[in-house]
């Protein structure tokens, strides 16, 4: 009963934190012309109608004009701009799905070596009656979660947690999740000194060799190792939107050409959207995302990929675990092969 309680504060919480989100909605630079018809909708819907005016039928062909261009603009959409929607704030991010999709949730904290790091979130809850673990990277929403997490960016410490979460999965025969939404692990001085890349590559490893199902899915931004690192699973899923690359576009900008402003010709060359990385088989499916992005309706997008997941999941925990860990590697294996060769 208790449980229940808690479980339906946690979803009233997430359901006000999302509206109030979709309240104070974010436009990105090439939403101005919508932005500025969605304003004039507001500003219509405040009005009162006096002497009986009737200002439904322009709000109405108003709305139907700002649909056209959202679904224009959306429709041919540069990788440089995925990267801006990939980003934006007002996306759900991992403790939203986590809220939404997982019940019975059971936080745990902790690599058992040197502390915690909350730029990772994980523990036990059951998606959809199947218990599973959870792992996924957090970048906060505000300020003061953003600081808490530190901007998703995580330390050495959260993916060695990540470790042991996925290691505790194959004791119990549990699948795994992983939500990836990251623009690198933290490159700070400290995060080196505690073998940062070692770290990193632990968990790659772990991902391959634990024999249970991995399925990782990224919701936003996955950048670099730090994002690899969750992302090594027998199935790799993308929203619409979300961005996939071993360095940001603003990184190989300023290595390439000394000036991180050719970021959109980085993001061109570095192949990094979902269709592009399908079309390398690098990933196993694309989730479709509300027209706008995963911004404008976060519960649709959340379903959207609880829906995918659970396509996905009968699947591989019908296989045997050696037979699950063998094709897992050769899969990467294979990526490997096919880049070199």
């Amino acid at each position: 009963m208790h449980g229940r309680e808690n479980s339906l504060r946690e979803n009233v919480w997430l359901a006000c934190r999302l509206c109030y989100r979709q309240r104070m909605r974010q436009f990105l630079d090439f939403e101005k012309s919508v932005a500025e018809l969605e304003n004039k909708i507001d500003e219509l819907r405040r009005m009162s109608g006096p002497d009986g005016i009737n200002i439904a039928e322009e709000i109405t062909r108003l709305s139907e004009k700002a649909d056209r261009q959202l679904r224009a603009a959306y429709a041919k959409l540069t990788p440089g701009q995925k990267v801006q929607v990939a980003r934006h704030a007002q996306r759900p991010h991992t403790v939203d799905y986590i809220s939404t999709l997982i019940t019975e949730f059971s936080p745990l904290a902790g690599d058992r070596l040197f502390g915690e790091d909350k730029a990772i979130i994980g523990g036990i809850g059951r998606f959809r009656n199947q218990p599973v673990v959870v792992i996924g990277t957090e970048r906060g929403a505000e300020i003061e979660t953003r600081l808490k997490h530190n901007f998703g960016m995580a330390r050495p410490e959260g993916y060695r947690k990540a470790q042991r979460l996925m290691k505790l999965a194959g004791r119990f025969g549990l699948p795994v999740l992983t939500f990836i939404d990251t623009s690198g692990a933290w490159p700070g001085i400290d995060a080196e000194a505690r073998g940062q890349a070692e770290a990193i590559a632990r968990s790659i490893e772990t991902c391959l060799t634990v024999p249970v199902p991995v399925i990782a899915t990224v919701i936003g931004e996955g950048g670099s190792g730090g994002a690899v690192a969750l992302g090594a699973g027998d199935r790799v899923m993308m929203l619409e939107h979300a961005i996939y690359s071993v360095i940001s576009p603003e990184a190989c900008a300023s290595i390439l050409w000394r000036d991180p402003k050719q970021a959109a010709t980085a993001a061109d060359a570095l192949r990094l959207t979902a269709q592009d990385l399908l079309q390398l088989r690098l990933i196993d499916r694309i989730i479709p995302e509300p027209l706008g992005g995963a911004q404008r309706e976060p519960q649709v997008a959340i379903r959207a990929v609880g829906d995918a997941i659970a396509a996905e999941l009968p699947a591989l925990l019908a296989k045997d675990p050696a037979l699950l860990k063998a094709q897992r590697r050769e899969k990467f294996l294979a990526m490997g092969r096919e880049a070199v060769a």
